[in-house]
């Protein structure tokens, strides 16, 4: 919900990581609301917005259509899916736009996000909601990096804050708005319009950039630069990212597997699936992150687990509260609100505070606001306490990521050398997505096989709780020190 949420870095040259090198000194001219940016602010701030409309949409009514579509199975691969398409697309994306600039990765990811999104409307089964969910994931995640790209080389480095607070104010505003209208569209009309509206307004968006994008030299790193040679494709990270991606989807899958006289079969290929996508993601991050290395790895490690806790949580919360507390579509995404409110509220004042609350502090605060936020829910859940506790509690862990997401944002940065600088922010970006798929995955998992005796929602939080948990453990890891020039 802050400035390091806008699109991530993709793994690029050093000469193309350092906004300064790449622009030169700041100099003073025209804002980002004024000729000639104008259209693209609006048209980037647009195709952010509507990524993040469209996913808090899609949390608000997957519990209808998994109702409707008899897709209680498949209900963690639809999210799952999207975050673990996402990091081949980050992968391709950002290898891509190295080469031959942002223009055709940009065209070619909103086409596929588009396609998705198609798919998923349209979809009158359950697996064909979720094959064009991973199109769509495909695509957005391949969005994010070549828009991080166009920023780089369509905007002075001065402006690059100011930017980035864009694309911020641009991911706040659906987690306040989003699930209420997702909420109305799909009782007005149906939940069909929350994938296929979201298609009529991306289509402008994107016209928005053409005439920026047409004006780039195909392997320059400006609009008014001379071009450069083009560096490698990059396939053995793209082939980990597949191998990742295809763990993750068969971790998923992997709980309707029964095979006569082996009743733990569906565990032991949830365990293979897991140890091969663990295997696959060390090539895309620091070395030591798996183990928790003090530094950067550390970092890396807890931007992963406090994504898969909080993410993997909240997922659910909707669903718990339609199930079990008959709330209505349009109220049950109250806790995604009052979610984003305190995030938003929390990452301001960090920033303001800056160098007067250290790093690691920061991240064992906001961890552990994670943690209690997860255990109110999993209390809830388990007890049946009223709604209102895990609404409130909810609070916490906006807060918590308010705090810790925005500090290791600058922890990454401050601890990369301008060789390193694009490999470690890709590297946090996949930590986001394949800790949260892999934890979607696993709930998905968990809640169909509790599902008999009633525990499907106490288990599901309870595997939140102990990533949550497992972030607070490493939290004091992270270095206390470094820039903290928070937006």
């Amino acid at each position: 919900m802050t400035t390091e949420q806008a699109p991530p870095v993709h793994d690029s040259s050093p000469e193309q990581t350092e906004p300064t090198a790449a622009h030169g000194p700041a100099q003073p001219g025209p804002g980002i609301l004024q000729h000639p940016h104008l259209w693209v602010t609006i048209g980037a701030c647009a195709l952010v917005f509507l990524s993040a409309f469209e996913s808090l949409a899609v949390t608000k009514v997957m519990p209808l259509v998994s109702r409707e579509l008899d897709g209680a199975r498949l209900y963690a691969l639809a999210f799952a899916g999207p975050l673990a398409t996402g990091v081949i697309g980050m992968v391709a994306a950002g290898n891509w736009s190295d080469r031959r600039g942002p223009t055709t990765p940009l065209y070619l990811s909103t086409a596929l996000f588009v396609v998705g999104l198609v798919m998923a409307g349209l979809a009158t089964s359950m697996p064909a909601l979720v094959a064009g969910r991973l199109v769509q994931g495909l695509g957005g995640g391949a969005i994010t990096v070549a828009l991080y790209v166009v920023v780089a080389r369509v905007y002075p480095a001065a402006l690059h804050p100011k930017i980035f607070a864009a694309f911020s104010a641009a991911w706040v505003v659906p987690s306040l708005i989003g699930p209420f209208i997702a909420g109305v569209v799909a009782s007005a009309l149906s939940w069909h319009w929350v994938f296929l509206g979201v298609v009529f307004l991306v289509i402008p968006a994107l016209a928005m950039l053409v005439p920026a994008l047409r004006s780039m030299k195909p392997q320059g790193t400006g609009l008014d630069e001379a071009p450069v040679s083009p560096g490698p494709w990059k396939f053995g990270r793209l082939a980990w990212a597949v191998v990742a991606a295809l763990a993750v989807l068969g971790l998923n899958l992997s709980s309707a597997v029964q095979i006569d006289g082996f009743p733990w079969a569906s565990l032991m290929l949830a365990v293979i699936a897991v140890t091969i996508a663990l295997v696959a993601v060390r090539p895309l991050v620091p070395v030591g992150t798996l183990r928790a290395l003090r530094g950067l790895p550390s970092v890396i490690l807890v931007r992963g687990l406090v994504s898969a806790a909080f993410f993997g949580t909240e997922v659910y919360l909707p669903y718990l509260l339609i199930e079990r507390y008959n709330f209505s579509p349009q109220f049950a995404g109250l806790t995604l609100t009052v979610g984003a409110l305190a995030w938003a509220s929390a990452s301001t004042v960090q920033g303001r505070l800056g160098d007067r609350l250290n790093h690691r502090v920061a991240v064992r605060i906001g961890t552990a606001s994670v943690l209690a936020a997860v255990v109110i829910a999993l209390v809830t859940a388990a007890l049946h306490l009223l709604p209102a506790v895990a609404i409130v509690g909810w609070i916490f862990g906006g807060a918590g990521m308010g705090l810790v997401y925005p500090r290791l944002s600058v922890l990454t940065l401050a601890l990369s050398s301008r060789e390193t600088q694009g490999f470690n922010s890709s590297a946090m970006t996949i930590a986001d997505s394949l800790g949260g798929a892999l934890a979607l995955a696993t709930t998905g998992i968990i809640f169909t096989g509790l599902a008999a005796v009633g525990g499907s929602f106490a288990g599901v939080f309870s595997l939140a709780a102990i990533l949550a948990a497992c972030a607070v453990v490493v939290a004091p890891r992270v270095p206390a020190g470094g820039s903290s020039s928070l937006g």
